[in-house]
Order: structure tokens, then C-alpha cells, then sequence
């Protein structure tokens, strides 16, 4: 969430910001947010000196009590009270304009980094970095749902029966591979210096609130409403918020975590090729990595974690490309987005494995995450997140990119997690 002094302050640049998103009514919206703030802040000065009166003519009602004056005390009672209704309703007046500023707030996205291009759509990212030798299948090549069946190992038909589409069933050295890969990336990540945690797998409101799922994904998270807990879209809302609230010291930074959770999102997508299998699924498992920063480290910190992520890659020994998103395909809460391309060789297109993101202040506002700077002031730290990594379509370019005539040859580096070197 954006700090109503900043948008205050910085009005101009803040559209501009929100035009490289192609945010709709930006003007009519920012103009409601500073009429709020501007509301909020007069009513609150005028609370503030009718209790300071008020608290003054107590003061005079009780010295004239001791010098026995009770009449031109009980006249001054009279109108304490008239100021102690006053305050009531003043006080309730700013309730509503800070609820009405806090609900404007939340509707307004992050402001691009100044690297940020503008943009329409996934159309218009920067290809900024490739790597990886696409290979050569032939003509035979076939996509892993095929593969998955041919070899017995994922049952997309059985997961539908139990559950629904976009549930699969891992089995025998499917499953194993899947389990591999998790330890593959956990290990990875403790060895860069992210500490493991596991955490829920179901989040409250304030949570899902505090990093920007709600109110902007309302309706594409999984909700069980008796208990008001929301299924987890990826691993980065319960980590994150283990700091909501925090007052953190500067010798903290920098706050490094990684977790495997399974992850729950309602919006599967359209129906066709681009969406079969793998390709998008309601449940799936991911390893994510957060950072909590200075905000002076946070970008070498972003470029830290695409180095982190172009290592797991390059040992996978998978094509890759990194994006930089343009303003129409940045998420909500980011400020600076890489996404991570593997490219499926049987499908003849790149699919989306990771994103590695920096939230700068925007989080941290939600999630009250402060730290004490050098001149003892408190100020918000910068969140980041990125997935290390989405395994169902790492899964699907390792089954793809890596068929061969004999059976489908295991990564080198995931041999010792899995124990085999083969799927016949």
C-alpha cells in the first residue's frame, strides 16, 4: 500500500506510475485520496482541540470546586459536556474518513520501478537474458501429459475423479521426481543462507491482507468462510507475514527465508492446449524465497536472487529466458518484476517457472514492518519474493526437454534426490 503522504508529496510522479499501468480513473481516484487524507486530517485537529479544551475546562471546573465557586463550576460542566459530545461525533467523523481513506488506498497498485517500461500486456516484456541449449527431439517429441501417461507417472484423469481439474495425481517415479526436485531446491536455497521454515497452509484476513492478496484477488483464493481462512496462493503470504508488525534492527538485515508449501489458486484459466496438463493446475507445490531488506540493499538483493535462481537452472541444465515486466504486467504489489521462461521444447513454447519481485515499501506499509535506522528513526523495510521454484512446469520441461527414445533421462544434479537416472 502506497503511504498517503508519499502519494501527497509525489502526486505527479505517482500517476505516471500508475500510467505505465494502464490504471484506469487514476486522477479521479488519487484526487478522493488526497479530499480523504485532507478530511481525515482536518477532523482529526479538530478532535484533537476540543479535547485539549475540554481537558482545560476540567482543570478550571476543579480549581473552582476548591475555592467554592460551585455555581461557575457547574455552569463550565455544562458546556464540558457539550464538548464531550462533540468529541463523539467528531471522533466517529474520523472513523469514516479513514476507513473511507484506507479502502482507497487498497485499490491503488504499487508504483513501477523507473527501469519499468510501460506496457499493455505480457506482449509488451523485455527479453533481457537467455541461456540453455533448446534440443533437438524430432518429430516424435510428445508433451508430458502424454508422456505422464506412457510412463504411468502422473494421472491427470484420477486427480479429476477426486477432486476435479487441476488436481493431479503424482505416482511411483513421478512422485519420487517431485519429492526430488522440492529437496533439490531446499537444499539449494539453505546453502545461499535462506534459513527453512514450514508454516501454515491456511491464512487469515489480516494476512492475505497484509500482502496485497485482498482486497485485489478476493474471489480467486480458495475461502473457507466458516472459519474465515483463506488456502495459501503461494508460500509468500504466511512467510512474510511471520514479520507483520515486527520492529526489526538495521543488524537484522538481511532477513532470508525459504519454504515449500503446496499452493491453492481458484483461477485454472481458459480451456485448450496452453492449460492442459501441468501447464495450470488448483494445486501444485512450490519453493519460494523471501527476503525482508534495507531499503538501500534491496535491488542488489533482487539481483542476487536472479543469480540465485539462473544457478538452479543452469544445473537443471534447461533453456531458459528472463523477462523484465512491462507496467501492464507487473503485479499489484510489485515494484520490479523478473519472470523465469523454461522453454518446452514438445510444446514449441516458453513457459512461466518463477518470478523474482521487489515490493519495496508497499508490504511492509500493510504488514506495520519497521526497523530502527541508524539516527534511531523507525522506517518500513522493503519485502521480496520469488519462486525457487514452481515445480509443475519444471516438471514438464524435465519430462519434456529431457525425452529420449529410451525413457526419459533424469537431470544429473537430481539423481542422488531421486535415486534413479531413468523413467522407462
Amino acid at each position: 500500500m502506497l503511504q498517503v503522504h508519499f502519494i501527497r508529496e509525489n502526486k505527479a510522479t505517482v500517476l505516471e506510475g500508475l500510467a505505465k499501468r494502464n490504471f484506469a480513473d487514476a486522477e479521479t481516484i488519487i484526487e478522493q485520496v488526497l479530499t480523504a487524507d485532507e478530511n481525515r486530517r482536518a477532523t482529526q485537529v479538530e478532535l484533537d482541540n476540543t479535547l485539549a479544551e475540554s481537558n482545560k475546562i476540567s482543570k478550571e471546573i476543579g480549581n473552582l470546586y476548591k475555592t467554592g465557586k460551585a455555581q461557575e463550576a457547574n455552569v463550565l460542566k455544562e458546556k464540558t459536556g457539550q464538548l464531550k459530545e462533540s468529541s463523539k461525533e467528531l471522533s466517529e467523523k474520523l472513523t469514516v474518513y479513514a476507513d473511507e481513506l484506507q479502502a482507497l488506498l487498497y485499490q491503488i497498485p504499487n508504483i513501477p520501478h523507473a527501469s519499468v517500461k510501460a506496457g499493455a500486456s505480457e506482449e509488451d516484456n523485455e527479453n533481457i537474458f537467455s541461456e540453455g541449449i533448446i534440443p533437438d527431439l524430432g518429430d516424435n517429441a510428445l508433451p508430458h501429459w502424454e508422456l505422464a501417461k506412457k510412463y504411468d507417472i502422473i494421472d491427470f484423469e484420477l486427480g479429476t475423479k477426486i477432486s476435479g481439474a487441476g488436481f493431479p495425481v503424482y505416482k511411483g517415479k513421478g512422485a519420487r521426481l517431485q519429492r526430488a526436485l522440492i529437496n533439490y531446491f531446499l537444499d539449494k536455497n539453505t546453502a545461499a543462507g535462506y534459513t527453512e521454515v514450514q508454516v501454515p497452509h491456511l491464512v487469515n484476513t489480516a494476512s492475505a491482507t497484509a500482502t496485497g492478496q485482498l482486497p485485489d484477488k478476493d474471489g480467486q483464493m480458495y475461502h473457507s468462510t466458516i472459519d474465515d481462512l483463506y488456502l495459501i496462493p503461494t508460500a509468500e503470504v504466511p512467510i512474510t507475514n511471520i514479520f507483520r508488525g515486527d520492529l526489526v534492527q538495521e543488524s537484522d538485515f538481511p532477513i532470508t527465508l525459504t519454504g515449500y508449501t503446496p499452493c491453492f489458486r481458484r483461477e485454472a484459466g481458459s480451456y485448450g492446449a496452453h492449460v492442459r496438463g501441468l501447464n495450470r493446475l488448483h494445486q501444485f507445490d512450490k519453493v519460494e524465497i523471501v527476503r525482508i531488506e534495507h531499503p538501500e540493499n534491496s535491488y542488489k538483493a533482487l539481483d542476487g536472487m536472479v543469480e540465485h535462481i539462473k544457478n538452479i537452472l543452469r544445473e537443471l541444465k534447461l533453456p531458459y529466458r528472463i523477462l523484465r515486466l512491462c507496467g501492464g504486467d507487473t503485479g499489484f504489489t510489485s515494484a520490479l518484476t523478473f519472470d523465469f521462461e523454461l522453454f518446452s521444447t514438445a510444446q514449441n513454447r516458453w513457459l512461466e517457472i518463477s518470478s523474482a519481485s521487489n515490493f519495496e515499501t508497499f508490504q511492509a506499509n500493510r504488514l506495520k514492518l519497521r526497523f530502527k535506522n541508524a539516527a534511531g528513526k523507525s522506517e518500513l523495510a522493503h519485502t521480496l519474493n520469488g519462486s525457487s521454484l514452481a515445480l509443475p512446469r519444471v516438471l514438464a520441461g524435465i519430462l519434456e526437454n529431457y525425452q529420449t527414445a529410451d525413457g526419459i533421462k533424469i537431470p544429473d544434479v537430481l539423481v542422488p534426490y531421486c535415486g534413479f537416472d531413468y523413467i522407462k
